[in-house]
């Protein structure tokens, strides 16, 4: 089964193979769309509504938090010490924008509903950012100067990777220690057991710039791919890479 949804403004799309449990495809992903639609209405920090937005507003106070959205702040702030400061969520002159975090962690959370359901074997796409069990799978990563060349294709059993660049949006990601746009590197993808440390040590790791790389490689059960400014290439000895 094979099914594309525009969510968190980005296409996620959703390939099952395998199915257990007596049910269907479709019974089994329709949970985890609406776990996404959910998350879109409640942490965007672009819905006046939104829990985040209603948080930001001073409308809410810490103990009013919902049990996902304080485990979403409480990730911010382990991943905002580890990198001393590069990855913050509470940027001067900007209101709070956890969406950095909540990508990876609510695709993450998706994925898991997909197997508690009987999905086997599946790949979770969320704007290239992928969840996969049951594979092997493989997963392409884009040259960051060249939207029709890869620079390598891993090979993914059950786990997650992420890239952050600069070739999609510019320099969107900002160094929390300066305020301004990190440029040291121009990739920079991360293997892990799940897209919540993939995503978000891949987005923390580029906003540290060329430090970031040594940093990344050195969290537990992440291999790296990086390209720095100078175009000069890294990985991980441990890197899947497929033969």
């Amino acid at each position: 089964m094979r099914r594309v949804e525009h969510i968190m403004g980005f296409p996620i799309s959703l390939l099952i193979d395998d199915i257990g449990n007596g049910a269907t495809s479709a019974e089994a992903a329709e949970p985890a769309f609406d776990w996404l639609r959910e998350v879109d209405a409640r942490f965007s920090p672009f819905r006046a509504d939104s829990e985040v937005s209603r948080l930001d507003r001073g409308e809410l106070a810490p103990h009013e938090l919902s049990p996902e959205l304080a485990e979403v702040l409480a990730l911010c702030e382990e991943y905002r010490v580890a990198t001393g400061g590069a990855f913050d969520v509470r940027l001067p002159g900007r209101g709070l924008d956890p969406c950095a975090m909540v990508k990876g962690w609510a695709v993450q959370r998706a994925a898991e509903l997909l197997t508690e359901r009987g999905a086997q074997r599946l790949c979770l796409n969320a704007g290239g950012d992928v969840a996969a069990t049951g594979g092997p799978w493989r997963v392409g990563v884009r040259h960051p100067e060249r939207a029709d060349r890869l620079c390598t294709v891993l090979s993914i059993t059950d786990g997650a990777v992420a890239t952050s660049a600069r070739y999609e949006r510019g320099d969107h990601i900002l160094d929390g220690r300066t305020g301004r746009p990190a440029t040291g590197l121009l990739s920079l993808t991360v293997v892990a057991p799940s897209l919540t440390e993939a995503d978000a040590t891949a987005t923390a790791a580029f906003a540290m710039g060329a430090e970031g790389i040594e940093w990344a490689a050195s969290r537990e059960g992440c291999e790296i791919f990086a390209v720095d400014a100078e175009q000069r290439v890294f990985r991980t000895p441990g890197l899947p890479v497929a033969a």
